[in-house]
């Protein structure tokens, strides 16, 4: 148990570190669990100092005992031993359930995973552009409605307001406990989504088909955790490009993070300072890193997201949206729904408790 109180001891530094800086004590989320831990890790150490001190007078009392000088002495001495013993030993058992309660709350917490997803048009031009959007918007209401949090770390737009691709993280609130594993509420919505109607630009009423794909990536809690080394990473800056390819920023913003063992490329040009764009590159990188990790014994990185998000081909689908008939129909559950239009503001919960049944 030793090593665990030299363990507690360091983790608790680590915490005190933590809680003092500014960044944390502006994310409530994190502040919070850490608040939570700290009091749990704080208390773990005051009875191991109240089990320390009653060793201290059990062995101070031993020599006492094993003086054998004064009679009446030793007959308090020895009463005392007895009910020293028996508060170490309720201290120790109470450590112990601490213990268990830490291990616990760490269980809990680790069920909150965010996600990031990703989104890119495929078969259809700037219909599938436009698409994408709506797909984009779909779950940014979903999030909405769960109170979880959206960052948007990079993209690239059409000059008509369609999405090329779209690349945003959805994190866990801390004002729900009920929905907080974001990653496998949402990680069904991976594949390849198809929409048929009848774009504006369609003067003879004719229905168009067009897809997008999404991947949907579990973001590690600790990017530290995957042990990414420094050297193992290259960073280039380069200026930030509007939709019509003019240089939306003087200064060299937009940044691309290479993982030199796996061959990994991100580019993240959304934010206006390097900075912040570097931290969402390897909040990106490392994510995919983890996929990588996941699979590995299975397949490459390429093939795993070969098979959750298909080639971008009108025949590998996971769900239509069917605007005139005002409807979506999932295929791997074979199941349908009406209201096409409230399903794209964000209203997904049937469509997400259905596959949280049926996959």
């Amino acid at each position: 148990m030793d090593s665990n109180y030299q363990q507690i001891e360091q983790d608790y530094q680590k915490l005190i570190e933590e809680l003092s800086d500014s960044g944390v004590v502006s994310d409530l989320e994190r502040f919070d669990y850490l608040s939570k831990r700290k009091s749990q890790l704080e208390l773990i150490m005051k009875n191991k100092i109240a089990v320390e001190e009653i060793e201290r007078q059990i062995n101070e009392n031993e020599s006492i005992i094993s003086a054998k000088e004064d009679n009446e002495l030793l007959s308090l001495v020895s009463e005392e031993q007895t009910l020293l013993r028996e508060r170490k030993r309720k201290l120790r058992t109470g450590l112990e359930d601490l213990f268990k309660e830490l291990d616990e709350f760490k269980k809990s917490s680790s069920k909150k995973t965010a996600a990031i997803i990703e989104i890119r048009a495929g078969v259809g031009g700037e219909e599938a552009a436009l698409f994408a959007e709506n797909l984009f918007q779909m779950y940014s209401g979903f999030a909405r409605s769960q109170d979880w949090q959206i960052t948007v770390l990079d993209s690239s737009m059409t000059g008509i307001g369609g999405i090329k691709e779209i690349i945003f993280e959805l994190k866990p609130s801390f004002k729900r406990r009920d929905n907080s594993d974001v990653f496998n509420l949402i990680r069904h919505e991976a594949g390849v989504h198809r929409v048929q109607r009848i774009p504006d630009t369609e003067k003879s009423g004719r229905v168009h088909t067009s897809t997008a794909t999404i991947a949907v990536l579990m973001k590690p809690k600790e990017i530290e955790d995957l042990k990414i080394k420094q050297s193992d990473i290259k960073v280039d800056f380069f200026n930030a490009s509007g939709p019509g390819g003019q240089n939306v920023n003087k200064r060299k913003t937009a940044v691309r993070v290479t993982h030199i063992p796996s061959g990994i490329i991100i580019v993240s040009r959304t934010e206006r300072n390097q900075l912040q764009n570097k931290e969402s590159a390897l909040a990106i990188l490392a994510a995919k890193i983890l996929e990588q990790q996941k699979t590995s014994e299975e397949t490459s990185v390429s093939g795993s997201r070969n098979a959750q998000i298909g080639q971008a081909k009108r025949s590998e689908k996971i769900r239509t949206y069917n605007f005139p008939q005002d409807r979506v129909t999932d295929h791997r559950i074979k199941k349908s729904w009406h209201h096409l239009e409230e399903i794209l503001k964000g209203k997904l919960d049937p469509i997400i408790n259905e596959l949280q049944k049926g996959l």
